[in-house]
């Protein structure tokens, strides 16, 4: 199969990527910009929940359960679905293949699955944690071993962008993550919450301060690093602020990486300790400040950080001191090439592609 093209609908954006092999991508504006030739269309779909453990050809069956699925991930998977539309109308005649982000996380054991709620809510309703941002941990979990030149058995990934989140590899399979049910849980991320007590969240309901609607509303685009620091613009206006005094924006940086320094420890611990720790995703690939902050709060785990190569840093690279007993290294992320070889293997299969 020659050219995929790769639709990456995210909750504020689309992003095409015209693949040619395992190493080599494209960026295409536009469905209409889309190079003639292409051979099938890979959608990266963020929730499987509990259908989608593989990848899938897309047809009217496939398509009514991702939109079933959009009560647990609506600024996502509703995205994907208006992409998938789209895109069908824009090629029409090739297939299109659903890639989804839990897939990577189908292998986390069950004491890390499982919520402590009754068992029945697993059994009925499918609450349990999924794990997402599996298509760009995967890469890692791929690239890392390319970059030493060994086998990392112990790795732990901090994918850290809009939506952010740290997972723990052991020979390349998932067993523990941060998200769970939904992309919501975790670690604050840019302008999500990440986890906060329910305890805190029934009070707001209970005392009338929030509607369903109006709380999920706050969670997802109120909160966070951005939320905390009553700012907009993201990371680097956020930092910005910080180094010039400003106290509010350096108590979100604070809580970010405190939070994240207890998440990688947590991972840590559930992959049996840590040979490599990788940074991907915006603000992981491009904040050496982040980096800087958050490895020097893992050096009771062997984390050395040199700090010259952290600020000169250009992915992909490894940015630990020579001694550092845990390699360090920034990758950048390349969830379309994974996309496209889940899609192309699938469509390669002997066997019923659907």
């Amino acid at each position: 199969m020659g050219t995929l093209l790769v639709v990456n609908a995210g909750s504020t954006s689309l992003k095409l990527h015209a693949v040619e092999d395992d190493q080599t991508s494209t960026r295409v504006e536009s469905f209409a910009d889309a190079p003639a030739g292409i051979d099938a269309v890979a959608h990266r779909v963020v929730h499987g929940g509990p259908r989608f453990l593989d990848p899938v050809v897309i047809d009217k069956e496939v398509r009514e359960q991702i939109r079933e699925l959009v009560t647990l991930a609506p600024l996502h998977n509703a995205p994907a679905l208006e992409a998938i539309d789209a895109a069908q109308r824009a090629l029409p005649q090739v297939p299109h293949v659903a890639v989804f982000d839990t897939s990577f996380h189908r292998t986390i054991p069950a004491a890390a699955a499982e919520y402590a709620v009754p068992s029945a809510w697993s059994e009925r309703w499918g609450i349990r944690r999924y794990g997402f941002q599996g298509l760009s941990v995967d890469w890692c979990a791929q690239r890392v071993p390319e970059l030493l030149g060994h086998v990392a058995d112990r790795l732990v990934v901090c994918h850290l962008g809009g939506g952010s989140s740290v997972t723990a590899v052991v020979a390349g399979r998932s067993v523990d993550t941060t998200m769970g049910f939904t992309p919501l849980e975790g670690v604050p991320m840019t302008t999500r919450s990440g986890s906060v007590d329910p305890g805190a969240l029934l009070y707001l309901l209970r005392a009338g301060h929030f509607d369903v609607d109006s709380l999920d509303h706050a969670l997802n685009f109120d909160s966070g690093i951005s939320g905390l620091a009553r700012a907009g613009g993201g990371m680097i206006e956020i930092e910005r602020r910080a180094r010039s005094g400003d106290a509010r924006a350096g108590l979100a940086l604070e809580v970010m990486l405190h939070r994240l320094a207890a998440a990688v420890a947590a991972m840590a611990a559930s992959a049996g300790g840590l040979d490599a720790l990788a940074f991907t995703a915006g603000i992981g690939e491009g904040s050496a400040f982040v980096r800087g902050g958050l490895c020097a709060r893992l050096r009771f785990l062997g984390v050395d950080l040199d700090s010259k190569k952290n600020e000169n840093a250009a992915p992909d690279c490894d940015i630990a001191t020579n001694s550092s007993a845990v390699r360090i290294l920034v990758v950048r992320a390349r969830e379309e090439l994974i996309a496209a070889r889940a899609a192309r293997e699938l469509l390669d299969s002997d066997g019923d592609p659907g």
